[in-house]
């Protein structure tokens, strides 16, 4: 069936809405107000009067790679498109994490604290903002800047916010970003931006505290980064005047590169010592635009190697996306890391989700940690080969989520970790033997279950904080979306991936829609399986219960000891020392029943029978062995 087939066949399916909303799924009050003012629609899709602010910017800053400073300054056109006059803007000051006085979930070098970012002007439609005194129209707490309006943004309106500011990079906390010496820098979250104003809660007035991520509107930006001249800028977008700031032979080499599926070294060790790289004028303006994106982050050097290669992501349209990567030259595994990402790539848009990647360009750059955002990712050196292209392909991965699809981060950290891990797990698998991913997540998963530690998934990820928000965003989720592949089966989970992803990229869904679009394409509702994974606390924990021995068969009584469903995989050892396996999902568990009954035939003597496997999570594997008397 064809993709715009199997989409039209979808949408006759008749669900009915008292279905959805029956479903026995707990919806909080805020959630539920926007399905009764259909911004939302109890099918998954965006409702009938859905809306989602805007903000395009345009930004210019200048790094000084000796003090480590930003000095920038930025016009932003921003657009009312909620029902509701707007008395003020919030507006996320995210490096105000490194602001004396600030709470933090872990200490940073004390070499990084400092006065926060300086503000020196904001302008709304032209008219300046008192900043400070007792009738300043601001008022600024951790990293959340308010500005009271003079007079409301009604409904449908826009307004153009300027500001001029400057900030201090951290040189060795290096939360996600940071200066990497005096050559090299990962530059994010850097600039002020207008928080989200959204149909659950209104404006967005969490704090960045370290530990959760992001949540921002799309829009589009174009913005200039001044550098001192023997410095490279890679970006979120595509570069607009590579002949101002590159030299003939480098971007001879880049084109080369952009219809090449090979990868071509743009800029080598030998390039360094015959110089110049790239165009060492005094200082160069790099100019990027990028359209239709919820962040924009940018990383710098002097001295980094650069490789690049390309690849087509969709037949349909010949569509190319260009993959690149910067590192220091001593990180041997980064020598790979260009291939490893267009290989990421392609699986991505061919296999799993198997959906053509959605920008025209990845660049993959040697930092620090592991962090992703759209279009560049800042990538630590890592000590194997697996963990390159573990890290490298998670971080990629996230261009679906939370990129593409514009999920909220703090709020529902595991629709997008959650994803980025699952997304991956044949791809690891497949690029080095042996790199099982699932039995990891099921094993670090193992260490909290059931504990009291292991919380809901539904519990906004603000609240949760160390081995409980890791748990709740990455492996429990991981091994759900994994349970739920195999409960649907790849041709049906892709479906229904798929039409989440076309219904709400550019947008921002909550689990509801998630949930709902999958019920859809499954046909029926798939709540026996949402309620305890991702509601409730509970573990997993099947356990034979019995085995009864009969003349011609014998029953073996599988128990759901837990509450989480998960398949069943059971191993018959016979007296010859041969072995028959019995799968079954875990939607043998959806009618609410806790117990399962196998029968097997008396082919040969029974010696043992076991249940479970690497790829199943089991707290309790003392009671999943039977051994005759």
């Amino acid at each position: 069936m064809t993709r715009g087939n199997w989409i039209s066949f979808l949408l006759t399916i008749a669900f009915t809405t008292a279905l959805f909303a029956q479903s026995g799924l707990y919806m909080p009050i805020n959630i539920k107000k926007a399905y009764d003012n259909n911004t939302r629609s109890y099918d998954g899709e965006p409702g009938d009067n859905y809306w989602q602010n805007r903000a395009d910017y345009n930004i210019k800053v200048e790094l000084n790679p000796k003090n480590r400073t930003l000095d920038g300054n930025e016009t932003i056109h921003y657009q009312n498109n909620s029902p509701d006059s707007l008395k003020n803007l919030n507006l996320k000051i995210y490096q105000d994490i490194y602001k004396i006085g600030t709470l933090r979930d872990f200490p940073l070098d004390s070499s990084d604290i400092h006065r926060g970012t300086v503000i020196h002007y904001i302008k709304v439609n032209g008219d300046s903002v008192q900043l400070s005194g007792e009738e300043s129209e601001i008022k600024r707490l951790a990293s959340i800047l308010r500005i009271k309006l003079e007079e409301p943004l009604p409904p449908g309106e826009d307004l153009i916010l300027d500001l001029g500011w400057e900030t201090i990079l951290p040189g060795k906390s290096r939360l996600r970003m940071g200066a990497y010496g005096d050559s090299a820098f990962f530059v994010a979250h850097w600039f002020p931006r207008i928080a989200v104003y959204d149909d659950i809660d209104g404006w967005d007035r969490y704090p960045y505290s370290g530990t959760q991520e992001f949540y921002n509107d799309f829009g589009d930006f174009e913005v200039e980064v001044i550098v001192p001249g023997d410095f490279i800028v890679w970006a979120t977008g595509l570069l607009q005047n590579m002949d101002e700031v590159l030299g003939d032979k480098f971007i001879d080499r880049f084109k080369e590169a952009s219809s090449s599926d090979s990868v071509i070294h743009i800029v080598t060790p030998a390039d360094y010592l015959n110089g110049p790289v790239p165009l060492q004028n005094e200082k160069n303006s790099w100019r990027y635009k990028a359209s239709n994106v919820p962040d924009f982050a940018f990383a710098t050097s002097n001295c980094y190697l650069w490789d690049a290669t390309s690849l087509i992501v969709d037949e349909e349209t010949d569509r190319r996306v260009v993959v690149d990567a910067a590192y220091r030259r001593p990180s041997e595994e980064f020598y790979e890391v260009a291939r490893i990402g267009r290989e990421s790539i392609k699986y991505l848009s061919e296999d799993m989700p198997g959906y053509p990647f959605p920008y025209p360009k990845m660049t993959v750059f040697n930092g620090s940690g592991g962090m992703e955002y759209p279009m560049i990712v800042n990538d630590g050196t890592t000590t194997t080969r697996a963990r390159t292209i573990g890290l490298t392909s998670h971080e990629i991965s996230h261009t679906y989520f939370p990129f593409f699809i514009g999920t909220n981060e703090k709020r529902y950290a595991w629709m997008d970790e959650g994803w980025a891990v699952m997304l991956n797990f044949d791809f690891q698998n497949r690029m080095t033997d042996g790199n099982n991913q699932i039995s990891r997540e099921i094993r670090t998963y193992s260490l909290i279950a059931g504990r009291d530690i292991d919380l809901p998934m539904m519990i906004p990820s603000i609240y949760l904080k160390g081995r409980s928000y890791r748990n709740a965003s990455y492996s429990r989720p991981a091994i759900a979306y994994n349970l739920l592949r195999e409960i649907m089966g790849d041709e049906k989970f892709k479906d229904a991936l798929h039409l989440y992803m076309d219904r709400w990229n550019g947008k921002h869904p909550i689990p509801y829609d998630f949930f709902y679009t999958f019920d859809q394409v499954n046909g029926e509702n798939l709540h026996w399986f949402w309620k305890p994974w991702f509601f409730e606390r509970g573990h997993a924990d099947l356990a034979i219960k019995d085995v009864i021995i009969k003349d011609n068969e014998t029953e073996v009584v599988i128990e759901k000891v837990g509450l989480l469903p998960v398949p069943i995989k059971m191993k018959i050892a016979y007296a010859d020392e041969s072995e028959k396996i019995i799968t079954h999902s875990a939607e043998v568990w959806k009618d609410g029943s806790t117990e399962f009954r196998i029968t097997i035939d008396h082919e040969k003597e029974i010696e043992s029978i076991g249940i479970g496997d690497k790829y199943i999570p089991d707290t309790n594997q003392e009671n999943d062995i039977y051994l005759k008397d």
